[in-house]
């Protein structure tokens, strides 16, 4: 099996060989191509990543090139894994918005319109890549705002579904808090990406006990801190809201502190720089520790766990992931994206049936998601217009006099990477 990584040179990446290399018996990848026109970065990442495989006696062939064409053809599957414009765009959009007394973070707000506006062409471009040179692969989306980028993947035909690691990095938590084991918890998790709250929390699979309120009374305090949030707001809505709802339910307060503190792209930046130096050790030979301060925690399990339901026979499996709404929420059309539990196997994503949502986490994803809508529209149509009407939409804007400011902002901030600016 042939696996190719597009942004193998990013930090991320030996967590993803980590993953691949323990769970080898989940995902035999006999050829795994790391795919990055950072040749230099690359080429570090690479000899890290054939060290882990060795370490691991994991046989599978690790090699590494700038040319996308030749990296994809023959792959099973293609992991999408892109920062356009890197830790400096992303400094921009958690600066810019705060000019306008609005969040400011790289996947939420005007930020994250300003990341879609960069993303969703490249995607694209690489996805028709794909198309011609392996026209059965697999795209597995980890590019935020995966969402979006998922939608734009979908309506324009390609075998595509998002992955997002929030959902498993709350098994795990909630696991942990349980004592039981991660593979005995399922989530009842549902909205949108970067929007979803734990509806339920069940111990031995879909159809099991939901213990969420037992979690909440006797570890409310542990999940409320993780979260941010005060005790009471979990108590009030009686579910675990993901840690981007923060910027919703406390955007003010949130604003007056990224406003006080450094960036989180420029913790990034400097983390960067720290295992890039650790990768460039020759004795090092499995993932630092740091590298979890980096974020994507059990990204790689995520992504294996995937990748087996799609290729491996390891499906039918039921997992997380983003994909085309199809009825499952009927508030909102049935090509919307959405983040829920689905049946994955070698055919697709299909979600599993949910219970109705209360309209108080309804209204939102409706919301969010008519955003979206005009996000996608403006990354793949251009115009300054449409930039607007999505910061328009967007429940973190909403003013008129904010969107006009925050247009101006993104555009200015973006030109080199927005081809009709």
């Amino acid at each position: 099996m042939k696996l190719a990584v597009v942004g193998g040179g990013s930090t991320y990446t030996p967590e993803l060989i980590d993953g691949f290399a323990r769970l080898r018996d989940t995902l035999p990848v006999s050829e795994l191509v790391l795919i990055d026109p950072a040749a230099e970065r690359l080429e570090l990442i690479g000899a890290l990543a054939r060290r882990i495989f060795a370490r691991q006696d994991h046989p599978g062939l690790i090699t590494t090139t700038s040319d996308l064409d030749a990296g994809v053809a023959g792959a099973d599957a293609v992991l999408l894994q892109l920062r356009i414009g890197g830790q400096a765009a992303r400094l921009q959009d958690e600066t810019w918005p705060l000019e306008c007394g609005c969040v400011g973070q790289e996947t939420t707000g005007a930020g994250g319109l300003a990341k879609a506006l960069r993303t969703v062409p490249v995607v694209l471009d690489i996805a028709e890549r794909v198309r011609r040179a392996s026209p059965d692969a697999w795209i597995i989306d980890f590019t935020n705002p995966v969402g979006i980028v998922t939608r734009a993947l979908l309506r324009a035909g390609h075998k595509a579904v998002g992955l997002c690691n929030v959902a498993i990095g709350f098994q795990r938590k909630f696991a942990a808090l349980l004592d039981v084991a991660p593979a005995e918890v399922h989530l009842d998790h549902v909205g949108l990406n970067h929007l979803t709250w734990e509806l339920g929390v069940r111990v031995g699979g879909p159809g099991g006990q939901d213990v969420l309120p037992e979690l909440l009374a006797g570890h409310g305090d542990a999940v409320a801190a993780d979260l941010r949030l005060p005790r009471a707001v979990l108590d009030r809505l009686g579910v675990v809201p993901s840690y981007y709802l923060r910027y919703f339910y406390a955007h003010d307060a949130v604003v007056r502190e990224l406003g006080e503190k450094p960036s989180r792209a420029a913790e990034v930046a400097a983390m960067e720089r720290e295992l890039l130096a650790l990768y460039a050790d020759p004795a090092l030979d499995e993932k630092p520790a740091l590298l979890a301060k980096r974020g994507g925690a059990f990204y790689s399990e995520a992504a294996v766990d995937l990748a087996a339901a799609l290729l491996a026979g390891g499906g039918p499996a039921v997992q997380v992931v983003n994909t085309y709404n199809g009825g499952t929420l009927p508030f909102l059309p049935d090509d919307a994206v959405i983040e829920v539990q689905a049946r994955v196997d070698g055919s697709g994503a299909a979600p599993l049936a949910v219970a109705a949502l209360d309209p108080l986490f309804a209204g939102l994803v409706s919301h969010v998601s008519a955003y979206e809508d005009l996000a996608l529209d403006a990354a793949l149509r251009g115009g300054r217009e449409r930039v607007f009407k999505a910061l328009l939409a967007h429940p973190l804007v909403g003013q008129f006099d904010l969107a006009e400011g925050l247009t101006d902002r993104l555009l200015a901030h973006n030109k080199e990477h927005l081809a009709w600016a």
